[in-house]
């Protein structure tokens, strides 16, 4: 016969609880930094990272983080930390259009680490200058998008034909039609850089650093503080701050265990609500999915 737990059990459980969940919102939450400039400061430069795959829960993180900079009289200009293979087509465009308010208002600098492809490398379009290192890889300028079509049962009642079924005509149309947005946007921006057709910007490849800087892609090499630098000159700022906003970690941290009658459940917080819910299965380092440097989408940019 299992023995049930008492309440003296239970509530120490609760503290354990409350505990464990402290301890992972100071690991989770975000770095934030007092916009504030110092005394001799001209103003501050805001790095705002950009990394992981492009969804809706990150660019509502990079959007605020943007905002905060456009309604914060310290800060002068904002560098785009970038290290992303690209996410889903209506984020990816989100962040183009967060990017491009943004640097209507002050001067956006895009400082690429290991990767900016695909829908990152749309969101950072709108940036005065993009700096890469030789490392880095840029570009997948395309769209991913599920072909074909799947039966839906005799029992499924649709008001038309291509009601949540479209063809696969349809699809290729849809994937075209934000493809050639995608590549519009490349050479609004980057048309007097680049040195490649049309067509060839279409064919999506990803380029190393330097071949970037030679055929337009990105503007120079240079680390992150020199691209910082670079921002606080086009603000005009001789003496500057910097303010770091870094995303939180994903995880998958245990928040607390609780014993029930048949044994052990252990919880974790959610991916996708604010509480958190029963581990199911055995959690990983990091339960981010891989994402392909490429558009990924239904369609993905």
């Amino acid at each position: 016969m299992k023995r049930k737990p008492s309440a003296a059990s239970a509530k120490a459980t609760f503290v354990v609880a409350i505990a464990a969940a402290v301890l992972v919102s100071a690991v989770l939450a975000p770095v934030a930094y007092d916009y504030g400039s110092s005394t001799q400061s001209d103003g501050t430069v805001s790095v705002i990272t950009v990394s992981g795959t492009i969804s809706a829960t990150t660019v509502d993180g990079i959007s605020e983080d943007l905002r905060n900079a456009r309604t914060n009289e310290s800060v002068k200009a904002v560098v785009l930390k970038v290290d992303s293979g690209g996410g889903a087509v209506a984020p990816s465009e989100r962040l183009y259009l967060e990017v491009l308010r943004t640097a209507e208002q002050m001067p956006v600098v895009a400082s690429v680490q290991g990767t900016g492809a695909s829908g990152a490398y749309y969101g950072m379009l709108p940036a005065d200058e993009i700096f890469v290192l030789s490392s880095t890889q840029i570009g997948s300028v395309g769209v991913i998008g599920s072909g074909g079509s799947v039966p839906y049962p005799d029992s499924v009642i649709r008001t038309g034909p291509d009601k949540a079924q479209p063809t696969t005509d349809q699809r290729e149309r849809t994937v075209e039609s934000l493809k050639r947005q995608f590549v519009g946007r490349v050479m609004e921006h980057r048309g007097e850089n680049i040195t490649l057709s049309r067509e060839e910007v279409a064919y999506a490849r990803t380029y190393l650093g330097p071949e970037a800087v030679q055929n337009g892609y990105a503007d120079r090499i240079g680390a992150l503080p020199t691209a910082i630098d670079h921002a606080a000159e086009l603000a005009g700022m001789e003496d500057y701050d910097v303010a770091r906003q870094e995303p939180p970690n994903s995880l998958g941290l245990i928040l607390f265990a609780t014993e029930t009658d048949n044994g052990t459940q252990i919880y974790k917080q959610s991916d996708r609500t604010s509480g958190v819910v029963p581990v199911t299965r055995p959690l990983m380092v990091d339960e981010v999915p891989y994402h392909s440097p490429e558009v990924i989408a239904n369609a993905s940019a």
